[in-house]
């Protein structure tokens, strides 16, 4: 077997990705969010759960049906909403010089007065940066900005390693792509704050669509 990393962007993780999913204790291991936690290992020559049993995306892996089994714990929902406010701020003082410098600022708040054609071109301004910036964070060390102050990252579920390119892309378009266009401040808001009541892996709408949790690094 070859010794080298997988090629950046395969989605495989590194062999020596710090953040990869580690195999819980022979006895009594795994994660609080599975109901078995704490249990006894089953009898010998007793067959192991079924593989996949208990995780709704159908991949529950060799960790007894928990994703969440030798992962750090999930991030607090608060601290993910203030690393996302740090986010918005930083790349939105960015969409705003680039809009200003190009001439594609639009504040009249007269609607007719408004430039349509100004008002779209800010929007994909901000689409590309907002997109571009988490992609490119996330996928390099699933780290933003925000997320590195209050010691958070996103993970893969099946494994908890650092997400893919392509995972990563599909994650911030379900979250930007309508926040630029249409819904702005309101979809963010929904998208980021389903995470306070979703159960067991607190994801936010943009998780679930990219199969990844955010865990704490502190």
């Amino acid at each position: 077997m070859s010794s080298e990393p997988p090629p950046p962007g395969s989605g495989q993780p590194p062999d020596d990705d710090p953040f990869k999913k580690q195999p819980p204790p022979a006895e009594g291991g795994g994660s609080p969010y599975d109901p078995s936690y704490g249990a006894q290992p089953p009898p010998s020559g007793a067959q192991p759960p079924p593989y996949g049993g208990g995780d709704p995306y159908g991949s529950g892996g060799p960790y007894g049906g928990d994703p969440l089994a030798g992962m750090p714990p999930l991030a607090d929902s608060g601290k993910r909403v203030l690393a996302r406010i740090l986010d918005m701020i930083l790349v939105g003082i960015v969409v705003w010089l680039l809009s200003w410098a190009f001439g594609v600022t639009e504040y009249d708040v007269d609607t007719d007065k408004i430039d349509t054609g100004k008002s779209f071109a800010q929007s994909l301004v901000a689409a590309v940066l907002y997109v571009g910036y988490d992609t490119f964070m996330i996928s390099k060390s699933g780290q933003t900005l925000g997320k590195r102050l209050f010691k958070l990252r996103v993970a893969n579920l099946d494994n908890g390693s650092t997400p893919s390119v392509q995972t990563t892309l599909i994650r911030s378009l379900v979250l930007w792509i309508p926040f630029a266009f249409c819904c702005a401040c309101i979809w963010t808001a929904i998208a980021g704050g389903w995470s306070f009541f979703d159960k067991p892996y607190k994801q936010g709408l943009h998780d679930k669509a990219a199969k990844t949790v955010v865990v704490s690094t502190g």
